[in-house]
């Protein structure tokens, strides 16, 4: 019986685990936002969650704190300077998790998990360009058809 017993085990041993949600947790600070398995989201949760609230608290201590987990003097620094100021008024659940598909391979259900402050830029809509637009946009590619021209001339 596991009475209490919090937490996945993935099927790895202690040492294969904490790398395999160090390495998450590196990348999602990184990119502030990745695919993965539904059950690693909801572990990683719990990890990155942890994080901000060292990277909102800014002592030394919590800097420390990260630093063991993160492992990186950069990402410590994004972490308290960019990203924790951004999730200031925010009392917790700094992460989202949206479940996305099944993984081809196994059928694993996938999730984008996301730090809730990153704001990806949203998709451009193109819209059909001016008559003086489209001449300033093909005023480059003019330039550059007339540079390659002369270079083949050389």
């Amino acid at each position: 019986m596991r009475h209490r017993a919090a937490g996945r085990q993935f099927g790895r041993n202690s040492g294969h685990r904490k790398a395999l949600l160090r390495n998450l947790t590196v990348a999602l600070v990184e990119h502030e936002r990745l695919e993965t398995t539904v059950a690693r989201a909801k572990e990683l949760r719990r990890v990155a969650d942890r994080l901000v609230s060292w990277g909102k608290e800014g002592t030394l201590h919590a800097r420390r704190m990260a630093q063991s987990v993160l492992g990186q003097h950069g990402l410590v620094v994004k972490l308290f300077n960019d990203i924790a100021p951004r999730l200031g008024d925010r009392p917790g659940g700094y992460t989202r998790i949206i479940k996305t598909r099944r993984r081809v391979g196994d059928g694993a259900p996938m999730a984008l998990i996301e730090l809730v402050c990153a704001n990806p830029p949203a998709p451009r809509r193109r819209r059909a360009p001016s008559g003086e637009e489209a001449a300033r946009a093909a005023e480059p590619e003019q330039a550059g058809q007339q540079q390659a021209k002369a270079g083949k001339q050389a």
